[in-house]
């Protein structure tokens, strides 16, 4: 029974369970077989029993053969089987001393033993072994060598030399027996993703598969990152991180063991480097809200990154300047200026990736300051009937600026202009204009400017013919009298310079007086001379004339030097 157990155990190693060519299978399992065993030949492959066909030698030895038979002398033996083909040869042994090795897949890791055995096992002294022609031991009483565990370079012809006891003593040699060491498994490779992101997982694979000669061997796998265990030793080959970050960069290998560790294997060092996650969804708010902030206040920007692993560094810039305006989440502008308007931009990077915000407008509202009225002042008073227009303006002020009109504390009209068209005494009064701008759409600040004040009187038009009409009557009067008077100098100046022997003397007791001068009445008596009189020069008398304001204080209507 546990000689059918190894027959199997060496059919499952050589893989031969529906193998796809003949083999020849040797009980016991040593080889070279010899011949003192009673060795039992088993050829395996497709067919019938009744149609295997035995070579010997090279020689077709027996057709329609059993599948089995007991060797009964030495010779090269094969088999065949029409559906697999010709199996390979075995050499039945019978010679003085002879070296067997066991007659399965021999792997690295196992331990095996090497015999020297004298012809029909007669005793043997001083046997040395030999691979290829080095030397691997010498017993001077023992026969077998054993190896383990075994390693890929015990693999070659080997051979045993010793002293065979018998009737003919003498030193023998065995012939080389080809001794093969497989591999129990490859080197593992080591593979997974080189560059994950920062908080997936990783999964790294050790893939080394067992020899198609053993299967079904137990294999740990170990895993190392900088040497370092970090999984294992575990049957599978599998390393998983279920969430990964920076500091899991690093360089990771495996390696293989056989269950007792007899066969160990590494792999190559895999490079990995988490990548941190990339940035998304960078935004800017402002406070005051909306970005929109009066002349001396405070503006801060604040810039905010929906997703993404850092650490994180910020950067501000404006318009299509990129001069570094701050490096901080939050950008402070404690006294804006009007040159602070533009549009603000948030960069913000985790050292692989660069994200940018949407542009923020940043508006800047100069309060309005300084309203005026134009024109300044009006003629006194305005004809009722004329055309009127008022103009109000601000010195400063961002746009939009609404005006409102003002009469008499009571708003009239709205825009920059008040046009009044043909005045009436109704629209006399005061006039003052309020000139307004806001922040924001709704308006939470707003900012007023008053004009001064502006009087209007509209005179009636009928009270202004009346009084136009009287002046040119007064004007008019005083040119009459100024003629007169320019007449009445000139008819003196020539009555002067006549000689006097031109003029006729006076009567006799007639008085020369100045003309307009104490003037007697009519009808009165005449005043005699007492006497003759020295001729006398003509007198110039200042007289005051009316103008024609009739009584009122016009200095054009005083006049002097009348003859």
């Amino acid at each position: 029974m546990a000689g059918k157990v190894v027959l199997l155990l060496w059919a499952q190693t050589l893989g031969l369970t529906g193998a796809q060519t003949t083999q020849l299978l040797v009980q016991p399992p040593w080889t070279p077989p010899v011949l003192w065993d009673r060795v039992t030949l088993t050829c395996q492959g497709l067919g019938t029993a009744a149609a295997t066909t035995w070579y010997k030698d090279g020689q077709r030895w027996r057709l329609q053969g059993p599948d089995r038979f007991v060797v009964t002398e030495s010779g090269t033996y094969q088999c065949y089987r029409p559906g697999t083909g010709l199996s390979p040869p075995v050499s039945v042994l019978n010679a003085w001393l002879v070296l067997q090795v066991p007659a399965w897949a021999l792997m690295e890791g196992d331990m095996v033993t090497l015999r020297c055995r004298g012809w029909q096992d007669k005793p043997v002294a001083s046997v040395s072994f030999y691979c290829e022609e080095k030397q691997l031991q010498r017993f001077r009483d023992g026969t077998e060598l054993s190896l383990s565990p075994l390693r890929l370079h015990h693999s070659g012809r080997n051979r045993c030399r010793g002293w065979v006891y018998s009737v003919l003593s003498r030193w023998k040699e065995s012939a080389p027996v080809p001794v093969t060491v497989h591999k129990l498994f490859p080197v593992p490779v080591l593979e997974g993703p080189l560059k994950p992101t920062e908080g997936s997982p990783l999964n790294l694979s050790c893939l080394s598969t067992p020899s198609p000669l053993r299967p079904q061997a137990p294999l740990l796998h170990l895993f190392y990152r900088h040497g370092q265990l970090v999984g294992g030793p575990q049957g599978s080959p599998q390393l998983l991180l279920p969430a990964v970050g920076v500091s899991h960069s690093g360089n990771y290998s495996c390696q293989v063991r056989s269950e007792r560790g007899a066969v160990r294997k590494s792999s190559a060092r895999l490079r990995v480097t988490v990548r941190r996650v990339p940035l998304s969804g960078v935004s800017v708010s402002a406070q005051p809200p909306g970005g929109q902030v009066a002349l001396g206040d405070r503006l801060v920007l604040s810039c905010a990154v929906a997703a993404g692993t850092g650490p994180l560094s910020f950067s501000w810039h404006r318009g299509d300047s990129w001069a570094l305006l701050g490096t901080g989440p939050p950008l402070e502008l404690r006294h804006v200026v009007d040159n602070d308007s533009g549009h603000y931009q948030c960069r913000a990077s985790n050292g692989d990736s660069v994200a940018e915000s949407v542009p923020m407008n940043v508006i800047v509202l100069v309060p309005v300051a300084n309203a005026t009225i134009s024109p300044g002042a009006l003629a006194q008073p305005v004809r009722a009937g004329d055309p009127v227009t008022l103009r109000c303006s601000v010195q400063v002020g961002s746009a939009p600026v609404t005006f409102t009109w003002l009469r008499n504390g009571s708003e009239v009209a709205r825009g920059p202009l008040l046009e009044l068209g043909d005045v009436h005494v109704g629209h006399s009064g005061t006039y003052q204009c309020v000139a307004t701008n806001q922040l924001g759409q709704d308006g939470h600040r707003v900012f007023r400017a008053l004009s001064p004040e502006l009087a209007l009187t509209v005179t009636p038009r009928a009270h202004w013919d009346t009084a136009v009409a009287v002046n040119i009557g007064r004007s008019l009067l005083f040119l009459a009298l100024l003629l007169g008077v320019i007449g009445g100098c000139h008819w003196w100046q020539r009555l002067a310079a006549r000689k006097p022997q031109d003029r006729a003397p006076p009567e006799e007791g007639e008085l020369l007086e100045p003309h307009g001068v104490g003037s007697e009445r009519a009808g009165a008596p005449p005043r005699v001379s007492p006497g003759p009189a020295p001729p006398r020069h003509p007198q110039v008398t200042n007289a005051q004339l009316p103008g024609p304001y009739e009584g009122q204080q016009d200095p054009g209507a005083t006049y002097e030097s009348v003859m």
